[in-house]
């Protein structure tokens, strides 16, 4: 079920909606603004679209190495399990 959440980005506050506890509402909401401030203290902009844009691409490129990184884990993950069944079916036999 969700449940609406009021946060503050970039000094606006916004109305959401959310199926997460409010406590993970309230872990973005603060992931996004410290991500946010990095980028601001970073640039020589005040340009609020430009910081989002710039965080929201750091953002992206962070979980897209997370997935590529899961991918590779799960990879080997069922490469040993498929050595471990072959060695144990060459056991059995």
């Amino acid at each position: 079920m969700s449940s609406s959440h009021r946060v503050r980005v970039l000094g606006r506050e916004f109305q959401v909606r959310s199926t997460s506890p409010a406590e993970t509402v309230r872990e973005v909401e603060t992931f996004v603004n410290e991500k946010l401030k990095e980028v601001a203290a970073s640039i020589n902009s005040a340009d609020s679209q430009i910081i989002a844009i710039l965080a929201l691409m750091n953002i992206a490129e962070s979980y897209l190495a997370l997935v590529k990184e899961n991918d590779v884990r799960n990879k080997e993950g069922n490469r040993r399990i498929s050595r471990i069944l072959g060695e144990m079916k060459s056991n059995l036999e």
